[in-house]
């Protein structure tokens, strides 16, 4: 999707004026109008345009040029000068066809003038019922324009900064996607045709470029390359969160499935595999595009004007089940989608906050940016429009929001930029801020020989169970990111079939201030007798042996992984050092019992478990702070045969 052209309403001289020029003095003007006529219906506007200043010259007061000049100015998208044109023609009118109020209207609307608009249309619902097929049209715009009104009242927080000339260039720029670590941006550049472009009669072909930040500045941006980069138009694309997978559209290709197909392919090091299409059931003969994933790995929102939808375009939602294999596409429903067309989605990194553009909606006019929240029944909230000036009268077509939820990106032309569109961040206005997510990176290594290993790492909240995070650390460098959801208890697991796993837990506060990340290298014990692991997630009340609910999950994780490692464990209880010997040696073997039940109740055998408490007497850390006390009152188990 790009700039989007609204209804044009052209009214030439065959439908307008015969209604007007009965009540009209004859003109010296006529005759050159009558030529303007005749270069409009042969599309010549330039030329049109010439005689009508003539015939302005002639008689200023003859109505039909404003009205042709106005119909000019509507086909060009100079909606201003339309407006004035028409206006000054029902100025010399005086009681014009209903009709040119419904024109004029809309020119104003589409050009900001909501009061004038207003008051126009207002007007033309008064005067032109016999109009019934435009007056919905008409009301539609009507309540644009009042909610504009009230909108230009109570502006958004909303100052642009061009992300520089590294990103940046006198070509389009559009379509940003930036991982959650803010260092990593893939965007579309629109340029001029190449020989290697297969498009034979395009004069532009998109292609992604990327950049990484280093000490706060965007480097000058490379172009992905094959095998990502074809002749064909590769763009509106997404990363997912991790920077691990690139989801993109290609139009018109030769081995596509429709107009529009969605592709993806995954990092691999410091290149991109070669892409592959998501195939059937997600791409069909429609159109398909404009693709955003999850953080859960799997979720993908699309947008597709295929049969079944409420609209023109309409999202979409798939799961990868496997790498590379999609779930039949689901539509948002009537929540999200309307008769009008309702794309460009993108899902933050909070996994619940959906942003979009639709033209269906109550707004500015045109395409408007919207905000919609997953509720815990797993429909989606009303969605609520961006504002002003976030949004105006024109097409606002795209957004995407960091993971801290404290800055945006949006394309646009204004003044004072490199060329065309120009990609530029702003601070997200409070109001408009979803769940800040913040991340943990690193590598994840074997931890003798130090060598990289691809394992799964997912993030799981605690109470629902619900996975919120699943990602991969890249097999040629053991590098990973991913997000941390905040406001909740959540587990990270860290898991390879040929270790025991790694866990920790975070309780992060939700804020709108920005939040620190964590930076940890993962080094993942050998399955060897001696081995031992700290149980992070599993929790007891205070001078309590029975489990919380929240341990559940990680206790889970345990039994798959004793299910698939025929080894011996002894689970360990420890703590810290308030209380007596006694009183400690007896809570810790209890909880360690706790969980020693737990395990056979899932179907581990009581002969590969045993268990004990070891009280105070093998601290980690130093019981003079809260925080190593804390560190002391733990459960571990440890590989015994």
């Amino acid at each position: 999707m790009s700039h989007k052209i609204t209804i044009v309403y052209i009214i030439l001289m065959c439908v307008i004026a015969p209604m007007i020029t009965t009540a009209q003095k004859p003109s010296k003007a006529a005759a050159l109008c009558e030529k303007a006529g005749q270069a409009m219906n042969n599309q010549d506007f330039d030329k049109a345009m010439g005689y009508l200043n003539q015939a302005q010259a002639k008689d200023p007061n003859y109505a039909d040029l404003y009205i042709m000049k106005g119909d000019i100015y509507n086909f060009r998208l100079q909606s201003d000068s339309a407006m004035r044109c028409y206006q000054r023609a029902i100025d010399l009118i005086g009681e014009p066809d209903p009709m040119l109020y419904f024109i004029v209207g809309n020119e104003g609307a589409k050009c900001g003038a909501y009061e004038y608009a207003l008051k126009t249309l207002q007007l033309f619902l008064q005067k032109g019922l016999q109009y019934s097929d435009v007056l919905p049209e008409a009301q539609r715009t009507i309540a644009n324009c009042q909610f504009a009104i009230e909108a230009v009242k109570h502006p958004r927080s909303f100052e642009l900064v061009n992300l520089g000339g590294g990103i940046n260039s006198e070509w389009d720029e559009y379509l940003a996607a930036i991982t959650a670590d803010d260092e990593q941006i893939v965007f579309t550049v629109k340029r001029p045709r190449d020989n290697g472009t297969v498009c034979a009669f395009c004069l532009n072909e998109e292609d992604l470029y990327a950049s990484r930040k280093v000490g706060g500045d965007w480097q000058p941006r490379e172009p992905l390359g094959a095998p990502v980069k074809t002749g064909y138009n590769e763009g509106a694309q997404c990363l997912s969160p991790d920077g691990k997978y690139l989801l993109y559209t290609m139009c018109d290709a030769d081995y596509g499935m429709g107009s529009c197909d969605l592709y993806w392919a995954k990092r691999m090091g410091e290149r991109w595999s070669r892409p592959r299409n998501f195939g059937a059931p997600v791409n069909t003969q429609a159109w398909e595009s404009q693709p955003t994933m999850g953080t859960d790995g799997m979720t993908v929102y699309f947008a597709s004007n295929r049969p079944g939808g409420f609209g023109g375009m309409d999202i979409w939602k798939t799961t990868m089940t496997a790498e590379g294999e999609f779930s039949i596409p689901e539509n948002l429903g009537s929540a999200v989608n309307t008769p009008g067309d309702d794309a460009a989605p993108f899902i933050h990194s909070d996994g619940r906050t959906l942003y979009f553009a639709s033209n269906g909606r109550t707004g500015m006019g045109g395409y408007d940016l919207y905000y919609t929240t997953l509720q815990a029944d797993g429909s989606w909230s009303e969605p609520q429009n961006m504002g002003y000036p976030i949004n105006s009268p024109a097409d606002e077509i795209n957004i995407f929001i960091n993971a801290a939820g404290t800055m945006a990106y949006i394309s646009s032309d204004k003044d004072g930029g490199y060329g065309g569109l120009d990609l530029y961040s702003f601070v997200l206005d409070d109001g408009l801020r979803p769940n800040p997510v913040t991340y943990i990176k690193g590598h994840v290594r074997d931890a003798f020989s130090g060598d990289p290993l691809s394992a799964r790492i997912e993030m799981i909240d605690l109470h629902t169970k619900q996975l919120l995070t699943a990602t991969t650390s890249d097999p040629q460098t053991g590098g990973y990111l991913a997000c941390i959801h905040t406001g909740g208890n959540v587990l990270l697991n860290v898991s390879h079939p040929d270790y025991p796993f790694y866990s920790e837990n975070f309780q992060v506060e939700r804020s709108y201030t920005e939040l620190e990340p964590y930076l940890k290298d993962i080094n993942l014990q050998p399955t060897d007798v001696g081995t031992v692991v700290t149980l992070r997630n599993v929790f007891f009340d205070f001078d309590k042996a029975e489990l919380k609910p929240e341990s559940f999950v990680e206790l889970d994780k345990l039994a798959a992984y004793l299910r698939t490692n025929t080894i011996r464990i002894e689970i360990g209880g420890h703590t810290d050092d308030q209380g007596s010997d006694d009183y400690n040696d007896r809570l810790s073997e209890n909880r360690a019992k706790a969980v020693y039940d737990y395990l056979v109740s899932k179907g581990i055998p009581a002969d590969r478990l045993q268990y004990k408490g070891y009280g105070k007497r093998v601290p980690v850390a130093s019981n003079d702070t809260d925080d190593g006390r804390a560190a002391n009152r733990r459960t571990e188990f440890k590989i015994v045969r």
